[in-house]
């Protein structure tokens, strides 16, 4: 559904039909600079780009295209003052600015809730605001990803399961931001919905095509069409065994069907490919310059990348520059201005109010009347210092203030009730209090605390650059040094002590950290967090004596990213759910908090509330009948003393003003309006992803085999009952829905539907009212059963009515046809309901679709590899899938140059039938000189009235051989020592050294653990790094074994082998990583050489060996093999084979 787009905030300015903001500040234009005539210019912005690509070198367009160090920012593009190009600055901002003095916004999930645009648009002015008067140009967010699982570590920091919400939402939070002058970028794109094995090719989503265009890529294609923004974000993910960021559909959908032209950026450290990312469509890489810097230059240089391509790179960024303002007033550098407003801060709160979710009100026991309720219980460690009111990773905002529910709450009540506070359980995130310095001693015996050495590498490893008495270990150090001498990334600490116990018993140790950490009491380790990852708390029990000093020591190393560490413990004997359930019981009212926390880099294991709340829950709702549940989570959780409490509030992670909001809601001030982004199951074999082959995957795949079926889809497809539904959320009043019209009977292609009906407060309150309109499609076309297409949020004073509109189009009536690959209006009746939620639909109607152009498509059916000189039997098939017949139809099929196809059945049909299909038989010789590699076949079809070939041309690869592995080799994996910049295994410009494979007896044609290593000079192509490639191979055994290596971990692949009676078989190979020297289950280590040869300037040691392993599988016996099809996996690297 579209709809109007909103007016803009600020005075805008038309740059290609694209609105962009004047700020305030901006100086008053002098005209264009003669050195850098595009300054000032009113010239079209695409002449503008032009004439500075023409004016740039081949290193400056590089430089433009990765990010570099030296910059206070999250990522940083440096500026070229030989052509007056901007700096480029981007910051961590999904949820607000992630800096120092902004606000602390409510989680996207919160936003979400509110099921309003308007509001989503102001949030979005907070956080371009802020990043404005930070000098930020880029605002990395939001994050638009479909929350298939309640599990997902970054649900939170998302919006919803559905991608209709999701696209509204984050098309109006993307407006907001550009509105103030700010790029945003839209992330993360595509198909990224877990954070276990991320970045790595063990997560790799097999998902099919239609649930890709209309589950996990619709939103992308929303918010491109309404909101337009600068840039986005490819993903950690692997779709179908392709990394996100450099898989096809970053062209084929993203830039050609979405029609985005804006540029795109890796997550930090999500490239994983030189080439393979550049032609698949990625324009820029983040944090540095790893494959698309020098690597990236060799391979234009080379001819595997085109200049033009990179030219397209340099050009979306520069489009963008000039597009909001920045080659006339580049930002000023102003990371530590002051950024958030008392204004901010109310809008803050506006959003947290909105979106929570009266889940339960049994008995009305809410709102609190202030004339009843005279003492408040307020229990549970997030309602007090520790208020969880964010969520963790990259979308961590500190604030610049939190309001605890404990303060706000008892700010509001005033002096008409008497507001105590119980912590009731020890911290639910898992991070227990800082241990007090008075119980630790350095080793020295003077003062309190431990003693810290601090490293400047991260193995504590050599003399430590400082030593110093720490009173505890509680620290984040983000972008910040820890000590002198040392750098704010890449370092280690180690600290020692004693602690002396106060009491005797068993004490709980919590070690938190970011990046790695682990503990040892008296020598032995009982915490180990040794590993790359976000913040993470793991904990452990151990016995101590009274008066006895423990040995302690803590260890922590910082990669990368965020630098947080905490030491804290639990004492023995600390009653402090007794504590609480003694305050609830003497009190009118007891509101218990409970939280669940979320974090970039790590998922959750279950659904359940950690720790002991629900057990404190369920005890407080003992003692006080009217208990009330505030829960921070950042998606589903479940509740099993549902049915002990009279009242449930889902609070999200509401930002700064979560104590203001939640009092105000509690007290009625605010009447909740929030609706459920997401769906609440009762337990977690109901979520649709309830297998471990489907969360979080097996055998190195995350099956997507619910397919269309995610959230509320689910439910209705099963016929479950979730706890809540989709879209649920209640009020202290009550709403009735009248009068449902839909204005028409009938849709057309590329007409519209206009659905009205009467949304009326039938309560004595005023209050908020979310329409949700559902469309349900005929059976024929396989759609779920109710989808979210349109919703209204409405005031209404009590006893008004208002009429809501909304207009459905035929886009959002169609489906993704996937053999004509485009969006087809299915024929047949169409139902829309209106209501509440996506259980609670009190108002139906119906219209009908009777005539469809479409799908006409064009399907080519060819044999998987061909061999030079040889023939194939190819056949294409036209469907006609419209309502009308097709008249005079020709097919055709175009095929390589130098290759002929030629028809052997009729291609020109007079009549096609409405719903039938005609097919033609092609012989396609294959000239004996064919390209190895890929070749395309495409077949098309015109028809009369058809001046160009049917939308749904279709087309099939056929992959020819190479006539031996040798005559694949593309890629050096062995240089020289005097020249190691030829060399490129790995893609970062890393190789094999010849001298030291030499010292081990590795030389041009030698015999290398029976293969024959490759005869070619050092410096020459001598790998194949594997793309699917199809090589012809001789020879029968039992074995077919490969020698080669793997590179970024270890990597796995399976090679098909065709037998010359057309029979096949298949098999897995694995290598372990080259860098690691040694075998895993799969491999065994052939020899190891004792150096390699680095890029320049890497920081990687000189002298660290490489290995090359070997790899078999089995043979059918007796059978002679034809030829082979590697694996599809860019971090496999081949250098021999051998049948045995």
């Amino acid at each position: 559904m579209r709809k109007l787009r909103r007016a803009l905030a600020v005075g805008a300015v038309l740059v290609l039909g694209t609105a962009v903001p004047v700020t305030a500040a901006a100086a008053p234009d002098s005209g264009p600079d003669p050195a850098c005539p595009w300054v000032g210019s009113h010239a079209p912005v695409d002449a503008k780009v032009s004439r500075v690509l023409g004016k740039m070198t081949l290193d400056e367009k590089i430089t433009m295209v990765h990010g570099a160090a030296g910059s206070a920012y999250t990522g940083y593009i440096p500026g070229n003052t030989r052509l007056c190009i901007p700096a480029l600055k981007m910051q961590d901002g999904p949820v607000g600015v992630r800096m120092a003095d902004t606000t602390q916004l409510p989680a996207a999930a919160d936003l979400a809730a509110t099921f309003d645009s308007g509001l989503a648009h102001s949030y979005g002015q907070v956080i371009g605001a802020e990043d404005k008067a930070k000098g930020v140009d880029v605002d990395l967010g939001p994050t638009v990803n479909i929350v298939r699982d309640p599990r997902w570590g970054r649900a939170f920091e998302s919006y919803s399961e559905d991608p209709y919400l999701t696209g509204q939402i984050g098309a109006a939070d993307i407006e907001g931001i550009q509105s103030q002058g700010v790029m945003a970028q839209v992330k993360h794109y595509a198909v990224y919905n877990q954070e276990t094995n991320r970045n790595t090719i063990t997560d790799n989503a097999i998902v099919d095509d239609r649930t890709v265009h209309e589950i996990y890529t619709a939103a992308f294609g929303t918010i491109v069409d309404q909101a337009k923004p600068s840039s986005a974000m490819c993903s950690y993910s692997a779709i179908n065994g392709v990394f996100a960021c450099e898989n096809a559909y970053l062209n084929n959908i993203l830039k050609n069907k979405f029609g985005f032209d804006g540029f795109i950026t890796s997550d930090w450290g999500g490239t994983h490919s030189t080439v393979a990312s550049a032609n698949a469509g990625m324009d820029m890489e983040m944090p540095d310059g790893t494959y698309f810097g020098d690597a990236l230059k060799a391979a234009v240089q080379s001819g595997k990348v085109a200049q033009s391509r990179v030219d397209d790179m340099v050009a979306r960024i520069m489009r963008e520059e000039f597009r909001f303002g920045l080659f006339d007033h580049p930002s000023p550098d102003t990371p530590t201005a002051v950024a958030s407003t008392p204004a901010n801060v109310a809008t803050a709160r506006k959003v947290a109010e909105d979106g929570v979710v009266l889940l339960k009100n049994q008995d009305n026991v809410l709102p609190l009347d202030a004339k009843k309720v005279h003492s408040i219980a307020v229990i549970g460690d997030g309602a007090g210092k520790d208020a969880l009111t964010a969520g963790g990773g990259s979308a961590v905002v500190a604030g610049t203030g939190v309001v605890t529910p404990f303060d706000g709450i008892k700010a509001r009540a005033g002096s008409t009730a008497n507001v105590q506070y119980a912590q009731g359980n020890l911290s639910s995130n898992g991070q227990l209090p800082a241990i007090d310095s008075s119980y630790l001693t350095p080793p020295s015996g003077a003062g309190h605390g431990l003693q810290g050495e601090y490293f400047t590498n991260k193995t504590l490893d050599g003399t430590p650059a400082a030593t110093r008495t720490d009173p505890t270990v509680s620290f984040d150090w983000t972008g910040k040094s820890p000590a002198s001498g040392l750098s704010t990334t890449n370092y280690s600490v180690k600290w020692t002590g004693t602690l002396t116990p106060p009491a005797t018993g068993t004490y709980t140790f919590g070690l938190s950290s970011d990046d790695g950490s682990r503990l040892f009491v008296n020598g032995k380790q009982v915490i180990d967090n040794w590993r790359d990852q976000a913040s993470h708390t793991e904990t452990a029990t151990v016995d101590l004596t009274a008066g006895t000093p423990a040995q302690i020591e803590v260890d922590y190393y910082q990669s990368g990213g965020d630098a947080t560490v905490n030491l804290g413990w639990a004492q023995p004997d600390q009653d402090l759910q007794g504590e609480a359930v003694a305050l609830a019981a003497k009190s009118d009212v007891a509101i218990v908090y409970a939280n669940d926390f979320e974090t970039e880099g790590s998922d959750l294991g279950d659904i359940e509330l950690p720790g002991t709340q629900n057990q404190l829950i369920s005890a407080v709702a003992a003692a006080n009948p009217n208990t009330i549940v505030v829960l921070n989570t950042g998606s589903a959780v479940t509740m099993p003393w549902l049915d002990k409490v009279k009242g449930v509030f889902e609070a999200w992670y509401p930002g700064q003003e979560s104590g203001n909001a939640i009092a105000r809601l509690l007290y009625g001030d605010v009447n909740p309006s929030g609706k459920l982004p997401v769906t609440f199951p009762t337990s977690l074999e109901q979520v649709p992803a309830s297998t471990a082959a489907q969360w979080p995957g097996t055998g190195g795949q995350v099956q997507y085999s619910e397919g269309l079926n995610v959230g509320y889809r689910w439910y209705d497809a099963k016929d479950l009952t979730p706890a809540y539904p989709f879209g649920y959320g209640l009020s202290y009043t009550s709403f009735a829905f009248s009068h449902l019209h839909v204005d028409g009977s009938t849709l057309r292609e590329n007409g519209k539907i206009r659905v009205s009906a009467d949304v009326t407060n039938t309560g004595r309150r005023s209050g908020a009212e979310v329409a949700q309109l559902y469309l349900s499609a005929p059976a024929s076309v396989g759609e779920p059963a109710n989808q979210l297409k349109g919703f209204q949020k409405v005031e209404l004073a009590p006893r008004q009515t208002r009429r809501v509109t909304f207009e459905l189009s035929a886009q959002d009536a169609s489906y993704w046809n996937t053999d004509a690959q485009e969006w087809t209006l299915g024929a047949g009746k169409y139902t829309v309901h209106i209501g509440d939620s996506s259980r609670n639909l009190p108002l139906s109607d119906s219209f009908r679709v009777d005539r469809t152009s479409g799908p006409r498509y064009t399907k080519v059916n060819a044999p998987a590899s061909a061999l030079g000189g040889g023939t194939l039997s190819v056949t294409t098939t036209f469907t006609n899938g419209a309502t009308e017949d097709v008249r005079d139809a020709v097919s055709s099929l175009s095929v390589p140059d130098g290759w002929k196809a030629t028809p052997k059945s009729p291609a020109n049909f007079r009549v096609v039938r409405s719903g039938r299909s005609v097919s033609t038989t092609w012989s396609v010789t294959v000239p004996n000189d064919a390209k190895p590699g890929s070749a395309t076949l495409k077949g098309s079809t015109r028809y009369r009235g058809s001046d160009r070939t049917s939308p749904g041309d279709g087309s099939a690869t056929v992959q020819v051989a190479y006539q031996n592995l040798a005559a694949a080799y593309t890629d050096v994996g062995v240089s020289d020592d005097a020249n190691p910049a030829a060399g490129n295994l790995d893609g970062s410009g890393y190789s094999y050294s010849a001298q030291a494979l030499a010292t081990v007896g590795v030389t041009p044609g030698a015999t290398v653990g029976g293969f024959t290593w490759p005869a070619v000079p050092a410096g020459q192509a001598d790998t194949v790094t594997t793309a699917g490639q199809l090589v012809q191979l001789t020879g029968s055994g039992s074995t077919l074994s490969f020698l080669g290596t793997g590179t970024n971990g270890t990597q796995s692949g399976s090679v098909t082998v065709t037998y010359a009676d057309g029979t096949t078989s298949t098999g897995t190979i694995t290598f372990a990583d080259w860098y690691s020297n040694a075998a895993v289950p799969g491999c065994t280590l052939v020899v190891t050489s004792p150096h390699w040869n680095r890029p320049a300037g890497s920081t990687l040691p000189a002298d660290h060996p490489v290995s090359l392993y070997a790899s078999s599988i089995p043979l059918t016996a007796g059978k002679q093999v034809a030829s082979i099809s590697l694996p599809s996996n860019a971090r496999l690297h081949l250098f021999a084979t051998n049948i045995g």
